[in-house]
């Protein structure tokens, strides 16, 4: 499949972040090809919302990837241990980005259920099955993401999105998850998902 390219991440979050729905994340690592389908995104929109690390211009070494160029990877933690891949958009000077919230595993699901579990894909449970990829920390722990990845070019070789099947489904527009101290910014309808999938 094609790989996306930096024109495709140099537009608004929010457009992006529902048209990352049904594109392929891919980690190659130690030869294997790790893919999944993205199915839930949120969009962060810069010093203009709340809820963005960036809020009102701030600019530390921890966001300073999301003032950099278009298609790039802003990794962070959550709770101190838990890490959370992010697509930057917008051109160079805008700080906004993309969470990658939930996705379903293609390729390499042996190599994540090691991530995940320490146990073959075959040994799994029905809430493990459940629970594989259907959050940012399981997410990034499944395809062997962490902050060693933080300002990778995500048009590069390495971790990168292809464009998918271009399947048909319905994209449902809700709130974002965890940011009740973000005021006004808490109730923006910048969360997609495909229906039926979560």
């Amino acid at each position: 499949m094609k790989k996306l390219d930096r024109e495709f991440y140099n537009r608004d979050s929010v457009l992006v972040a529902r048209e990352l729905l049904g594109k392929v994340l891919v980690h190659e690592i130690e030869g294997q090809r790790l893919a999944v389908k993205i199915i839930e995104a949120e969009a962060y929109m810069g010093v203009e919302d709340k809820a963005a690390h960036s809020y009102g211009g701030k600019r530390t070494p921890r966001v300073e990837v999301m003032y950099g160029d278009p298609g790039h990877a802003y990794m962070f933690l959550i709770y101190g241990m838990y890490c959370c891949f992010n697509v930057v958009t917008r051109e160079k000077g805008i700080p906004q980005a993309v969470l990658i919230r939930a996705a379903e595993p293609l390729e390499g699901i042996q190599w994540m259920a090691q991530q995940r579990y320490g146990k073959p894909y075959e040994e799994l449970s029905k809430s493990q099955l459940k629970g594989f990829t259907n959050g940012p920390g399981k997410l990034c722990k499944a395809l062997s993401m962490d902050r060693s990845h933080n300002g990778i070019d995500l048009c590069g070789d390495q971790i990168y999105l292809e464009k998918g099947t271009g399947e048909n489904f319905h994209v449902i527009a809700t709130k974002r998850v965890g940011i009740d101290y973000a005021e006004e910014a808490k109730d923006y309808l910048w969360r997609f998902y495909i229906e039926g999938c979560l």
